[in-house]
């Protein structure tokens, strides 16, 4: 006979408070995807920056999900620009997810790119372009959550480029098994 399973019930004691470094390393166990954001500027000048937090979060309607940093520099651009496109790197392009990450430089200079809808940039050697009107915001605790109408979507053949455990994939050093009392 087998036995019969019960849900686990909760109690009322409460958990030990949540640690941040803890949290943050169990984060980091999630590979994700490498998008750069891109938009235009209230004077029409190309605007993007690196994006792990990209996801899909509807097929009909089609809607993705990404979020900034309500301390962000570029919230207020993406936010007046109504429009962004998701340009998802491939493995050779970790360089230009550097570049979008990397403050107070031109991020598009001697870039490849082509104009998508509304005159957004698309990057060249992209894994995937979606192109999106910006349909709504929410609150996300210290971030805001920005969800994309999908207007257009068009992908091509590489192989993505990854963000694991604090670091870039494929990778070539061997990875190492961090200290879980930390």
């Amino acid at each position: 006979m087998s036995a019969k399973m019960r849900p686990h019930r909760a109690t009322d004691t409460a958990p030990a408070p949540l640690n941040t470094n803890v949290f943050r390393e169990a984060l980091g166990r999630f590979a994700s995807g490498i998008t750069v954001m891109t938009t235009i500027d209230d004077d029409g000048a190309p605007y993007g920056v690196t994006a792990t937090s990209f996801a899909s979060l509807s097929l009909d309607p089609p809607l993705v999900q990404w979020s900034l940093s309500n301390a962000a520099f570029s919230l207020p651009v993406f936010l007046n620009a109504g429009r962004f496109s998701v340009n998802v790197l491939s493995a050779d392009q970790e360089l230009v997810s550097r570049r979008f990450a990397t403050p107070e430089i031109d991020r598009f200079a001697q870039l490849n790119t082509e104009p998508g809808l509304g005159g957004v940039s698309l990057i060249q050697g992209a894994l995937a372009w979606i192109e999106c009107s910006l349909e709504t915001t929410l609150a996300g605790g210290d971030h805001t959550i920005l969800v994309g109408k999908v207007l257009r979507a068009r992908t091509f053949d590489h192989q993505p480029l990854l963000y694991w455990r604090g670091g870039y994939m494929p990778e070539t050093t061997e990875q190492t098994e961090s200290d879980p009392k930390k």
